[in-house]
């Protein structure tokens, strides 16, 4: 059975070699949250960019 004091400099050892980086979840985070904007974004214009086209074609229609 290993004592404690190894088991100690054992795991202060690994962190030092396989340090924890928690950078790239950001990065995740951040790039999910710009597709999901661009989404609706991309949603919204199209809604409305039909109902625009919709409004001036009557518009056109009922001048003729």
């Amino acid at each position: 059975m290993k004592s404690p004091d190894t088991v100690a400099a054992l795991m202060h050892y690994a962190n030092k070699l396989f340090p924890k980086s928690e950078d790239g979840q950001d990065l995740l985070e951040y790039g999910l949250l710009c597709a999901l904007i661009a989404l609706v974004a991309l949603s919204a214009v199209s809604a409305v960019g039909q109902t625009i086209y919709n409004v001036f074609w009557k518009t056109i229609q009922a001048s003729f």
